[in-house]
């Protein structure tokens, strides 16, 4: 089937895949040729796509999965591939989203965008392959 992972600043991924997983917000979800058609919001996490029997992971940070018999289309708010992901980048983002989220105990800033921000940044460490 036919997989293709969008986002705002274009394609991230094309290509004929074996199965493709995804996080959505109701749980795993694992997709094959001639899948019942399917639209699902997604959460944070990392997409799996099985080509010519190995995995390539995709960090994605929310959006929607269009699922279609033969073909699965992922429109991500952002999606990267391991070797675009800057890892010192996100490991400072994890810290920041760390401080922010004790702050907020003490504090009472912005909780839920300080720990959407820990779990982008977890996810994209993750996905790059790197240990935390």
């Amino acid at each position: 089937m036919q997989a293709n992972v969008v986002t705002p600043d274009g394609s991230v991924f094309d290509g004929h895949v074996e199965m493709v997983s995804v996080k959505t917000q109701d749980g795993e979800l694992g997709i094959m040729a001639n899948h019942l058609p399917l639209v699902t919001p997604l959460a944070i996490g990392a997409v799996r796509i099985k080509k010519d029997s190995k995995v390539q992971l995709i960090a994605v940070s929310g959006g929607f999965m269009e699922v279609r018999p033969d073909e699965v289309n992922i429109l991500a708010e952002s999606a990267e591939l391991p070797s675009d992901i800057d890892i010192a980048r996100a490991r400072a983002a994890k810290e920041r989203a760390e401080r922010r989220l004790e702050e907020a105990k003490r504090d009472n800033i912005d909780f839920k965008r300080a720990e959407l921000a820990l779990k982008r940044a977890i996810n994209r460490i993750e996905v790059s392959g790197t240990k935390q």
